[in-house]
């Protein structure tokens, strides 16, 4: 297949498989049924690199993630400006920041997040306003105002703060000349230092809420604007991530996304305020959350012709595996395979335990092949690749397996010792601490599935020296 132009080849199996990756690694469901668009954006990155069809594509994905943010911000839109949907941000300058601005006049510290926020200009929005509320006060405050996106590219144009007049249309002349100087090209605008210095900018998936990657930072915010983002995720998806960020809303924390992406569901655990103009969310005062089971994610799209590249690290919880060692590991040997009694599962697991990992590596990926879906297939793929030293494969293969099973104990419990013997402990105490907790739903001798007769007690006591005090 030549050079991409047109229509989609959608009879291609190597583009159904990057299509499936794609949405499943940045949540962006929107494609799902636009396959032209997605074709034509995969195909600048394609052109780019000189690669003529998906087939050649996707081993350079595999190979590098630099690629991945490449084709991320490809996909990714960033229509956005200043001061955007004024209700709203009358309802910041009214209600909401002055609202938190006295529940917080005590330690005189806000934590906000602007979620998706492109190339800058919702989050500089709410420095503004913060800077003409708190008017001379504003250095008494420790003011954390974080700007996120998936997309780097748009957020060095964010770093740097320098807009055209596209950008600043909704802003009179008078307004530009309180916030902005000349920029450095004719019919730039450079946003001044004061305003400027209040942002960090960071790059941050969405979906890394879901699988158990998100920094610890990202919690007790006095509000999250999560605005224009939500359209483009599958509904179920929406549900979990707005879940997600209730749960990272300090108690009376306040929510704030798009026009069209209040859902009544949202009630369920968010209290809904209604604001001239504007639906808002608050966490309760108390900090209460409902405890309501987690939302069925999507399918996948499907993808069931197309082996060779593995799952890309995408939502999931996190699992577990037997007889971890009280030390930071880095096992040479996966632990022995679990009972796998029929077909390929038995092959591979034969073949390994009589010590010929190439032999098992090899009929792994061939039964792969053919079920491409199957959490097992994905959990052994990652207990070989672990044994012959492919950290980074094994963390996929994991990932691969949480994806097609959230609540893959086992999964959970190897991704995080491969996270730990990889030096990322803080990532690698979540997926053992993940692998703990949904061990911890279970009677304490039910045996997990795949860990080889070890039951639920057993893993808590395995996972304890990877915890420390988080296991207390």
């Amino acid at each position: 297949m030549k050079t991409p132009r047109g229509a989609a080849p959608v009879s291609d199996p190597a583009f159904a498989a990057l299509k499936s990756r794609l949405v499943a690694r940045t949540g962006h469901h929107y494609y799902a049924d636009k396959d032209d668009l997605l074709w034509e954006r995969v195909g600048r990155r394609m052109r780019a690199r000189g690669i003529t069809d998906p087939a050649g594509y996707l081993p350079l994905l595999e190979e590098s993630e630099s690629e991945w943010a490449a084709l991320e911000a490809e996909i990714t839109i960033g229509e956005t400006f200043f001061f955007r949907y004024a209700e709203q941000f009358a309802a910041l300058r009214r209600t909401i920041l002055p609202e938190r601005i006295a529940a917080r006049s005590d330690e005189r510290r806000l934590r906000i997040w602007s979620a998706g926020c492109s190339t800058g200009p919702e989050t500089y929005s709410v420095g503004i306003v913060l800077h003409e509320l708190l008017g001379e006060h504003l250095p008494d405050w420790r003011i954390a105002l974080t700007g996120t996106d998936i997309n780097r590219d748009v957020l060095a144009v964010a770093r740097r703060a320098v807009y055209g007049t596209w950008a600043l249309r909704t802003l009179g002349a008078e307004e530009r000349g309180r916030y902005f100087r000349p920029g450095p090209r004719e019919g730039t605008f450079a946003l001044l230092p004061d305003y400027r210095g209040l942002a960090r900018f960071e790059p941050q998936n969405l979906m890394s809420l879901l699988d158990g990657t998100a920094s610890l930072a990202l919690t007790d915010y006095d509000l999250i604007l999560c605005r224009n983002v939500l359209i483009y995720f599958h509904p179920d998806t929406v549900q979990a991530l707005v879940r997600a960020l209730a749960e990272r809303l300090r108690p009376g924390g306040w929510l704030l996304l798009g026009h069209a992406e209040p859902n009544p569901a949202f009630a369920e655990f968010l209290e809904a305020v209604s604001l001239p103009g504007t639906a808002a969310y608050r966490r309760p005062a108390d900090g209460a959350l409902p405890d309501l089971p987690p939302p069925a994610l999507p399918e996948p799209v499907p993808d069931t012709t197309w082996a060779p590249l593995l799952p890309p690290a995408v939502p999931a919880a996190e699992a577990s595996h037997r007889h971890a060692p009280p030390s930071r590991p880095a096992p040479a040997a996966p632990a022995r395979m679990p009972a796998a009694t029929d077909g390929p599962l038995a092959a591979v697991r034969a073949l390994a335990d009589a010590g010929d990992l190439d032999a098992s590596w090899r009929a792994c990926r061939a039964a792969l092949g053919q079920d491409p879906t199957d959490p097992r297939l994905r959990y052994y793929e990652g207990l070989l690749a672990r044994a012959r030293s492919r950290p980074e494969e094994a963390e996929r293969a994991f990932r691969g397996a949480l994806y097609l099973d959230k609540g893959f104990v086992m999964a959970h419990y190897h991704l995080g010792l491969t996270l730990i013997a990889a030096g990322r402990d803080e990532a690698g105490r979540r997926a053992v601490a993940n692998a703990v907790r949904l061990a911890a739903r279970l009677p304490g001798d039910a045996v997990l599935p795949e860990g080889d007769g070890l039951t639920a007690a057993e893993l808590a006591g395995a996972a304890r020296p990877f915890l420390g005090d988080e296991a207390a």
